[in-house]
């Protein structure tokens, strides 16, 4: 079967280097499967899970707060401030954070600071959904 190259890069650390069979996450225009051979292609991100399905058969998980998609024939680059393995994705701290996002929303006024605020909060949402997802799925198996 046919592969394709994987680079997964936050801020802090590569995450995944590896090949991978399929690819799917969330584009800025709706979510994107990518298959060997994929025509190139560079998009945004969307806050969401990256899906990477290895050539044989499994899966790995992981959680983009946004970021670049580079898609190439035989390579894919996600650039991301932020990517976190599914296993390490804790829900109680972004549900945590999320709060934290939600009280300084009340208190600010400048326009420019809810901007960020509400992005955070989009990305803390995300971050707790796909936390809630992973612990639901490790505790069936």
């Amino acid at each position: 079967m046919a592969t394709l190259h994987i680079e997964v890069v936050s801020a802090e650390a590569s995450i995944f280097s590896g090949e991978a069979a399929f690819i799917a996450l969330p584009g800025e225009s709706g979510d994107l499967g990518i298959l060997p051979g994929h025509t190139p292609l560079i998009s945004r991100v969307r806050p969401g899970t990256l899906k990477i399905r290895r050539d044989d058969g499994t899966e790995e998980h992981i959680f983009v707060a946004g970021g670049i998609l580079e898609v190439q024939p035989h390579a894919v680059t996600v650039l991301s401030d932020t990517a976190i393995r599914a296993a390490d994705l804790d829900e109680a701290k972004a549900v945590a954070a999320r709060e934290r996002a939600e009280e300084a929303l009340r208190n600010t006024k400048e326009k420019s600071d809810i901007a960020v605020v509400e992005a955070e909060l989009a990305m803390l949402a995300a971050q707790a959904a796909a936390a809630r997802k992973f612990s639901q799925k490790r505790s069936s198996h």
